[in-house]
């Protein structure tokens, strides 16, 4: 039987808990948890911990926030650890080389994307965003450069037609606690070999931006269905109205229109719909008017929030064209 691992893991939100907590009741030793420091969140502006600290603690895992590890106190608290082996899952801080030297199995990574497809920081959104109908986890071994080291093991998984970032990222979050635990026991067991990425097939995710979720009623419906399953449930897709942001939380594709490009209408149900580049409808399911909760779009009509016959943007003119 081979010896346990004494493994050090670095994550920070809610998608590296699933990953933490499958190491914390794995057969290894998990010696050590870095994670960024507690952050100020919420309208108190409090200091919040990272979740992958509360779990750590519960688990009375030591842990270190270290600000970088470029050197100093991050360093000799990792190397004070003496790790065999370190697991990094969205982290959100940058490994030096002595990092990714120190451990003698190395560093992995649990990349939310089939690699090279993806590399960079928003693998999950990008995906929904390009309307692509699958993506994965990848379990790589770090080196020097973005994404770009041996990949160990991979997990395919379908994108659902209405699923959200959010839902793609909690079930990719499980999904790679399952495949990480494969891959240390393979490298436990010494019978895992990592296959090289090919370079020419490499596509990037770059981070969103939160002026990325503003609609742009040209495109066409199912581009913007997918935009707005793509920024839920960050930063929300939404338009630019006199009394602020429409915030778009669900739609859907509806049917053919005539009607020019950003007009708000009924489809053949009687739902609010807005019309798009292509001569197709946007269903609007839920949204969030300025100043007010999310509430359905057939509340919002109701409430005087979105009147049907209007132009559902201050950058379209009445022609469909952007200002």
């Amino acid at each position: 039987m081979e010896p346990p691992l004494r493994i050090v893991f670095a994550g920070t939100p809610e998608f590296a808990v699933p990953s933490l907590r499958a190491l914390v009741e794995g057969p290894d030793s998990l010696v050590g948890v870095l994670t960024q420091p507690d952050r100020t969140a919420g309208r108190g502006r409090h200091l919040q911990p990272p979740p992958v600290k509360t779990v750590a603690e519960k688990a009375r895992v030591p842990v270190a926030q270290p600000e970088t590890l470029k050197g100093g106190v991050g360093q000799r608290v990792l190397s004070g650890w003496a790790p065999d082996l370190m697991v990094v899952a969205a982290y959100g801080l940058l490994l030096p080389a002595e990092v990714l030297e120190l451990p003698r199995l190395g560093c992995l990574n649990v990349h939310a994307s089939l690699l090279p497809a993806y590399r960079g920081a928003a693998p999950i959104q990008r995906a929904i965003l390009d309307g692509r109908r699958a993506t994965g986890i990848t379990i790589m071994q770090m080196t020097p450069g973005m994404d770009r080291g041996p990949i160990l093991l991979q997990r395919a998984r379908a994108i659902g037609e209405r699923e959200t970032a959010g839902e793609l990222n909690d079930a990719l979050a499980r999904l790679g606690a399952e495949v990480l635990a494969e891959t240390v026991a393979g490298l436990r067991a010494g019978n895992l070999e990592g296959r090289a990425q090919d370079p020419n097939q490499a596509t990037y995710a770059p981070k969103i931006t939160k002026e990325e979720a503003e609609l742009d009623w040209t495109q066409s419906a199912a581009d913007l269905a997918n935009r707005v399953r793509g920024f839920n449930p960050w930063p929300v897709a939404f338009v630019r109205l006199g009394g602020g942001p429409l915030r778009i939380w669900q739609a859907r594709t509806g049917g053919p229109t005539e009607q020019a490009p950003a007009t708000l209408v009924r489809d053949e149900t009687g739902e609010p719909a807005v019309a798009c580049g292509d001569g197709s409808l946007l269903v609007l399911e839920e949204v969030q008017p300025p100043g007010r909760r999310r509430m359905s779009a057939t509340e919002a009509v109701r409430g005087g929030h979105l009147d049907p016959g209007s132009l559902l943007s201050d950058r379209v003119t009445a022609h469909g064209s952007t200002d």
